[in-house]
């Protein structure tokens, strides 16, 4: 299902094109230019190549703003401020607000392959793999914020799920045709705990060790997807 990402041809907060150029066009031009500036202090191993921590602070100030004020009213001018950079840039590497959203909004969960887990394993290997994933990625915790604030990134946040979780419980579950119903309930442990430790840091979820939000929740997800319907 393609991204319900609205057409926008300029910036609310700007007079700029917001649609002038492609995110493929802008990439390359902005890449060598930061390569170029960069390249005496990139041999002596000084410091990462700035076009990276550029593109770093841009995301991670799309996600908020994104997240604080939706996609509609969020501006490229805005981020560009919260980023510490000149609007210009933001156009350079990815266009418009609608490349923006769709790379500031690009996750990957690195679901694990269950076929060869223990069965009686599951739920356990599940809760832990995603408590690793939020913990070692902040890009989990931004979209998880811009997902409960507005409706283009539920959708990406529900795409997600549908590419990269759904088949990957699909194949350990004991009846195919339940498998859809299963990954939903998984899902609402999963993401329901995502949401209280990591976004509205309720203390007792924050708490909690690895081990024992392991203890707590596999049991239910163990249940979720391997058990008889009730």
């Amino acid at each position: 299902m393609p991204d319900p990402v609205p057409a926008t041809s300029t910036d609310p907060a700007s007079d700029t094109p917001a649609d002038a150029t492609t995110p493929a066009d802008t990439s390359a031009s902005a890449d060598a230019a930061d390569t170029a500036a960069t390249a005496p202090r990139e041999a002596g191993g000084a410091r990462p190549p700035r076009s990276a921590a550029t593109r770093a602070a841009i995301l991670a100030a799309a996600r908020d703003r994104f997240a604080a004020e939706g996609y509609e009213r969020a501006t490229i001018r805005a981020i560009a401020k919260e980023a510490g950079i000149d609007p210009s840039m933001v156009m350079r590497y990815y266009g418009n607000k609608a490349g923006l959203f769709a790379a500031a909004s690009e996750i990957e969960v690195h679901a694990p392959d269950l076929t060869h887990v223990p069965h009686d394993e599951l739920g356990a290997r599940l809760v832990r793999h995603f408590l690793e994933r939020w913990e070692s990625d902040e890009t989990m915790t931004g979209m998880m914020r811009v997902g409960v604030t507005n409706d283009a990134g539920a959708q990406r946040m529900r795409r997600v799920f549908a590419e990269q979780i759904e088949p990957v419980l699909s194949a350990v579950c004991p009846v195919p045709e339940e498998a859809e119903l299963r990954s939903g309930l998984i899902a609402s442990q999963v993401l329901g705990m995502a949401l209280c430790r990591y976004v509205l840091h309720i203390p007792p979820a924050v708490a909690l060790s690895h081990d024992e939000v392991v203890a707590w929740l596999a049991p239910t997800i163990q249940r979720y997807l391997m058990a008889d319907l009730p």
